[in-house]
């Protein structure tokens, strides 16, 4: 990651020799040879990194060093330091700088840690940006993220907020289907009401029915009063179907015939009562699909289907990562009583660079977990979980130069099939969408390589 490097040195023939050398490689390089006109350029200038030499008349690299570190603690300080001399190095990191390079300079070397020094500042500017960004409450409720995937949420969410239509909202497990809810309910005309959401997967069946529309007295054996149901409990206000895909087939039919009529029946009882509720669904199944096997009403899907609202997954959400990661810090550092400030670049860039299967509820997860076991002011690369601290990006392996490690075009497909169908959590429509098929050819890929 080339930038634009201040470098210091008495020596103007190494100065030259530097900036001839990286500016080929993207570097842009402006040199002093006395180190009070270097402190003047960069109070006056923006610069990703220092490099100096320590031994120079005058000032030294050591309290050259101690200035920046003083005055410029965003920017990171490469020093020059005679080979062998390890306590000058030392003396060197313990004034701040960043990292040392010996003498002779390797230019290769000396370009790679230049490198390091300009991601580790363009990690400490994303830190710096994102802290500012929350201080201004780029939120919806308590959605929190900037990104652009979260403006056109939050942009969705307050043109419908203020409506009585069925929103469906979808999106992978641990993205925040159930916050996005409680936003357009607190956005909305009903806020005063009651917000009732309710599992639909963790109620077994045989009681569903009567925990959404009640049950008069005698209705069952343990029915021993009349009890209202969900549905009446939310009256007024806004009802979220939770893991609405597993909605049971036998009473899927009432759940229609209620949301037509905005009438129900309470189990046991012989008259309907009326409703007013929004009704809100939310899933991580692809309800088509469900619809096609016969697992969901098409009907019912229409009728909760009137808007329909995509959660982004965490991974496509850029540094709202960090800006979610600051924020869980600093929750859970309250909730325990610790001194912490936040997280060190390290972290960061460890967090930026793995995939997020769990979305937000994995990073909030990880962040409690580090938060734990942190033992300095800022979370170390050391308290993270071993899957997200070891992580290196995936990659699909399709053969190399050896004839007999070359595989054929289908198994090609099939590997890339299932690799899109891991990524998306087995969502065909989304998957049809990215590998450009219909849903019928996807369809029959699937059970051609028997990956249904």
């Amino acid at each position: 990651m080339p930038g634009r490097i201040l470098m210091v040195d008495d020596d103007r023939s190494m100065c030259e020799a530097c900036e001839s050398d990286l500016r080929p490689r993207g570097f842009q390089v402006v040199w002093h040879t006395l180190p009070e006109a270097a402190l003047d350029t960069l109070q006056n200038g923006e610069f990703d990194a220092v490099l100096t030499d320590l031994q120079m008349p005058g000032m030294n690299g050591i309290e050259l060093c101690q200035q920046i570190v003083a005055n410029r603690p965003d920017v990171p300080v490469v020093v020059i330091t005679a080979f062998g001399n390890l306590d000058t190095a030392i003396a060197a990191i313990r004034a701040g700088a960043y990292d040392f390079v010996t003498k002779p300079v390797e230019m290769e070397l000396l370009a790679l840690t230049l490198d390091r020094a300009v991601q580790h500042h363009e990690l400490q500017e994303q830190i710096k940006v994102i802290r500012e960004t929350m201080a201004r409450t780029d939120r919806f409720e308590r959605l929190l993220g900037s990104s652009e995937p979260m403006r056109k949420l939050y942009g969705q969410l307050a043109r419908i907020a203020d409506t009585d239509a069925s929103v469906l909202i979808t999106g992978e497990s641990g993205t925040g289907k159930e916050l996005v809810a409680s936003a357009l309910h607190g956005q909305s005309r009903r806020k005063e009401g009651p917000f009732v959401a309710v599992n639909c997967a963790a109620v077994p069946e045989a009681l569903l029915e009567s925990e959404l529309f009640g049950h008069a007295q005698g209705a069952f054996t343990d029915a021993q009063k009349k009890r209202k149901g969900l549905f009446l409990q939310a009256n007024g206000g806004t009802l979220l179907l939770d893991e609405i895909a597993e909605f049971p087939v036998p009473i899927q039919p009432k759940l229609l015939r209620a949301l037509e009529s905005r009438l129900l029946r309470p189990v046991g009882s012989d008259t309907e009562v009326p409703f007013d509720v929004r009704i809100l669904a939310a899933t991580n199944r692809d309800l088509d699909f469900r619809v096609e096997e016969g697992q969901f009403r098409e009907d019912l899907y229409f009728r909760l289907n009137v808007i329909q609202v995509d959660v982004p997954p965490l991974r496509a959400r850029g540094t709202d990562i960090l800006m979610l990661a600051q924020h869980f810090i600093e929750e859970s550092a309250a909730r325990s009583q610790r001194p912490l400030l936040g997280l060190s670049e390290a972290v960061a860039e460890k967090l930026l660079g793995y995939d997020w299967p769990g979305n937000v509820r994995e990073l909030r997860n990880a962040i409690d977990r580090a938060v734990a076991l942190a033992r300095y002011s800022k979370l170390a690369v050391e308290d993270l979980p071993d899957k997200i601290r070891e992580h290196t990006s995936a990659r699909i392996f399709l053969g190399g130069a050896d004839p007999t490690e070359l595989v054929s075009m289908d198994e090609v497909e099939r590997r890339y099939i299932a690799h899109v169908m891991e990524a998306v959590q087995g969502n065909k429509t989304l998957a049809a969408r990215t590998l450009g098929y219909d849903r019928k050819t996807l369809y029959r890929k699937l059970a051609r390589y028997k990956l249904d």
